[in-house]
């Protein structure tokens, strides 16, 4: 359901589409006894809503006063779903019993859902960020249970700059990306070239731009050149680098802890390729490869860099970054990401 402050135009923002006027017969949740304790928790960020202009969004619709929800519909028109207890003739509304899964699925309430809940981070689409916010909230709330620490709100991906749609024909299909190109790279490009709290455009010419300049020519090379380099020397295990090596691995790694503690997920991998360029251009400088006196101290250098390079790109690109760190270890040298 709906109401005319939901409308641009008499037509609902999402769907565009004008509503049906119906009547019925309906069990409500008393939403608006919780609205001002759901403000209160917004507001003072015990529920923190990322970025804050989701959080000023919600506060500008939770002030106008929360109202009563409809949580149920006539079981004549809907068949399936979950009876309202004690009353056959009427079923549970599906986003009231769907909100409920976060717990159920946690076992609720046995000490498994102790374990996890409240959850560190919510995460979900601005579209649904009012029933999350809201009503989620009130639920929690009417259970005394405890809120999400966070609720982080992103985008929509479009296709050439337009909503993705099966009559335009734009589908991108994932499986087919991750087929040609690897699971790492689908997700480079969506966590790099996508900010993680607006919307994000996606082309065919985007991507593999991307996954040439960034992922075969940047990091897959500078693990190929340190892999060839490092196999003509016999190191200790316990390395570590110094100089301005270190410092730059100093400084990416403060920008990289910054950028996730702030969900900026593309600026955490900047600063990553911030280091991986920094070390494109020591071994051009210092060209190991002319067994110079410092020839070897270089090497350690970009081992150590290249192995917190791996460490850092974990949580992003899993696969990728355990091959880059047995690459370092491995006689055989094979490229991380094949040029297309």
């Amino acid at each position: 359901f709906i109401t005319s402050k939901d409308l641009a135009g008499g037509k609902c923002k999402i769907h565009q589409k004008e509503p049906e006027i119906i009547e019925e017969e309906n069990y409500f949740f008393k939403l608006s006894k919780y609205s001002k304790e759901i403000g209160k928790a917004i507001e003072e960020d015990k529920t923190r809503i990322i970025p804050d202009g989701r959080k000023n969004e919600m506060m500008s619709f939770i002030n106008q006063g929360l109202e009563d929800v409809s949580f149920s519909r006539p079981r004549k028109d809907l068949k399936w779903g979950i009876p309202v207890p004690g009353d056959e003739s009427q079923t549970i509304y599906v986003w009231a019993d769907a909100l409920v899964n976060y717990l159920s699925a946690l076992g609720y309430p046995d000490d498994n859902f102790k374990k996890y809940w409240p959850p560190d981070v919510h995460c979900l689409g601005k579209d649904i960020l009012r029933f999350h916010a809201t009503i989620w909230l009130g639920m929690l709330l009417s259970m005394k249970l405890p809120l999400p620490k966070n609720i982080f709100v992103h985008g929509f991906i479009t296709s050439s700059g337009q909503k993705m749609s099966k009559s335009l024909g734009n589908v991108v299909d994932p499986f087919e990306l991750v087929k040609k190109y690897g699971t790492d790279s689908v997700r480079y490009f969506l966590l790099r070239e996508i900010t993680s709290m607006e919307d994000g455009d996606f082309t065919y010419e985007k991507f593999e731009q991307r996954y040439t300049s960034d992922l075969a020519k940047g990091l897959g090379n500078l693990v190929s050149r340190v892999a060839t380099l490092a196999k003509k020397h016999s190191f200790p295990s316990d390395i570590s680098a110094k100089g301005q090596v270190q410092k730059e691995i100093n400084s990416a790694q403060e920008k990289y802890k910054k950028s996730l503690a702030d969900f900026k997920f593309n600026e955490a991998l900047i600063s990553v390729w911030g280091l991986i360029g920094f070390c494109d251009r020591y071994i051009e400088k210092e060209k190991p490869w002319e067994n110079k006196e410092n020839a070897e101290e270089v090497i350690i250098n970009l081992l150590f860099a290249v192995k917190e390079i791996a460490r850092l790109l974990e949580p992003f690109l899993p696969q990728s970054s355990k091959k880059a760190a047995d690459q370092l270890k491995s006689e055989e040298i094979k490229a991380l990401f094949p040029r297309i």
